[in-house]
């Protein structure tokens, strides 16, 4: 398998409601649009690299069900490479998402009784690659794949979205720490703080801020990039979708701020629609942004 990016962790099924408000207490209302697709960080990520012409793989965990079936042939449509997908009994992990007109959003994760892959259940020597993106979720077989990495001198991204076992044991690994600021404030209250520590353990930090644009740090620079300006719909997606972009920038050699403009540009474009899957933009969408902002 020769790749441009792999990505490695967890995928979903994503149900997206939109509605006009939150509801309360034992209120029932009316979704004005629904949307069933295919979710979960890595799997968003892959996406969004293949959407933009990039050779990219996706390893994880898809359960033998309708939703496991539904997402590996959305895979197929966007020409992910699936060879490195685990299929089993246990159940596809759900996403309840419920969005609202200024384009906040609300969620719920159901995993059952589906466990993290172990350790050799992929087997990754096949694989020739020139970045790998982890998002933690599958912190088992990430970590021997991370040793190997190293060794052959390939980069590697976390996408830190939360504190959990797994971005924790990862983070100290990876070439690039990119977190949400959801992930800055459980390290350390606040972002510049978080900054300021979490450059101790990696020589790349990018804090993504959402419509603050995001803050870095690599080796001694600091900075800041604001957020493109836009119309934002439905925020669900667009994390997923800068690491995807990030990654690909990475695989392609581009310099340190054409890297975090390109992510810029995908996470932005996925906010102007509903769902996170549709909202990842195309490479001329992407591409037509991402020019302009140079």
């Amino acid at each position: 398998m020769n790749i441009d990016v792999l990505c490695v962790g967890h995928a979903s099924y994503d149900f997206v409601f939109s509605v006009d408000h939150h509801p309360t207490a034992d209120e029932k209302i009316v979704a004005q649009n629904f949307l069933g697709c295919g979710g979960g960080p890595a799997a968003n990520a892959a996406v969004t690299a293949a959407k933009l012409n990039f050779k990219t793989a996706f390893a994880g965990y898809l359960g033998q069900d309708i939703y496991g079936e539904n997402h590996y042939q959305e895979f197929l449509n966007y020409s992910v490479n699936t060879d490195l997908i685990i299929h089993g009994s246990s159940p596809t992990p759900l996403s309840t998402i419920i969005v609202k007109p200024n384009g906040n959003r609300a969620l719920i994760n159901y995993k059952g009784n589906t466990r993290t892959l172990s350790a050799g259940d992929i087997d990754f020597s096949s694989v020739t690659t020139k970045v790998v993106l982890f998002d933690g979720h599958e912190p088992h077989i990430s970590l021997p794949l991370l040793k190997r990495l190293k060794q052959q001198g390939i980069p590697t991204i976390l996408d830190a979205g939360s504190i959990h076992e797994g971005t924790l044991a990862l983070m100290n690994e990876v070439d690039y720490l990119v977190c949400s600021e959801k992930f800055a404030v459980q390290f350390a209250g606040d972002e510049v703080t978080a900054l300021s520590r979490l450059a101790q353990v990696s020589q790349v930090v990018v804090i993504t801020l959402g419509e603050r644009g995001l803050i870095w740090q690599r080796g001694q620079d600091t900075g800041n990039l604001p957020a493109f300006k836009i119309n934002a719909i439905d925020t669900t997606g667009a994390g997923d979708a800068f690491h995807g972009a990030f990654a690909a920038a990475v695989a392609s050699d581009l310099n340190w701020f054409q890297i975090l403009r390109f992510a810029s540009a995908a996470g932005a474009l996925c906010c102007t629609k509903i769902g996170a899957r549709t909202g990842l933009p195309s490479k001329l969408e992407h591409q037509t942004l991402f020019e302009d902002s140079l």
